[in-house]
């Protein structure tokens, strides 16, 4: 063994190699047995976080799309719903204003309706005024106008009889005679003869004068009527008088 050897030296030279032979062991130590964990499928811990963020990221992405494209169809439902109620609120008062304004067209018809009929009443009543009464229907005083006014009067009181009946009686009793009196017959001789154009007695001329006629029974037309009337009552009509009745 040589001498004068100095092992602290040799111990100081040991060590830092050794130090370093260590801390490379170490290293590779650690390194092995932390390869020896790790799956033989398993990827890096860094490649899984990436991986990890880089879902993330991408599944956060689409819920915000999602309410963004919500929040626009509401916000385009909203306009909808407002522009429909915009349009009913002016289609009400389209509707208000059209009924109004037929309303008030009808009442302004009516009014001019009105007022038209109201004109045509008063024309009407003017021109009724204007016209002046019908004269009274003449007739003439002798035998044909006394039968022809009582005929009239016959018709309006519903006594049937002729201008032939009429005549023809009339010209058998008194010849057309207004005032002729029979003083010879049973009723002369009975003190009640017979007068006027077809020879009335008193009583039956009483009992049969029309109203409105004279009460003279010399007076034509009124003794006429009444010999109609009586005949009527008893025998029709005068028209069915051929003889002394």
């Amino acid at each position: 063994m040589p001498k004068n050897i100095s092992f602290r030296d040799r111990r100081r030279v040991l060590t830092r190699h050794h130090k370093i032979a260590i801390a490379g062991v170490a290293t590779l130590g650690a390194a092995a047995v932390a390869f020896s964990t790790v799956p033989g499928n398993a990827q890096p811990a860094t490649s899984e976080a990436a991986s990890s963020a880089q879902s993330h990221v991408a599944y956060s992405t689409e819920p915000i799309k999602d309410v963004k494209a919500s929040v626009t169809d509401q916000l385009a439902g909203a306009s909808l719903k407002a522009e429909a109620a915009k349009a009913k609120t002016a289609a009400k008062q389209k509707a208000a204003a059209h009924t109004a304004a037929q309303k008030k067209a009808e009442a302004a018809a009516k009014k001019t309706a009105e007022a038209a009929h109201k004109a045509k009443t008063a024309s009407r009543s003017t021109a009724r005024t204007a016209v002046k009464p019908a004269a009274a229907k003449s007739y003439s005083n002798n035998l044909h106008g006394w039968i022809n006014e009582s005929l009239d009067i016959m018709k309006s009181k519903g006594i049937p009889g002729s201008y032939n009946g009429l005549y023809r009686n009339i010209m058998r009793e008194s010849s057309g005679n207004p005032n002729a009196i029979n003083g010879w017959d049973i009723n002369a001789i009975n003190g009640i003869p017979s007068k006027g154009l077809l020879q009335v007695i008193p009583p039956t001329f009483k009992a049969y004068h029309v109203k409105g006629t004279s009460s003279n029974i010399y007076d034509p037309v009124a003794n006429i009527t009444a010999a109609a009337n009586y005949a009527a009552d008893k025998y029709g009509s005068i028209d069915n008088v051929n003889s002394a009745y």
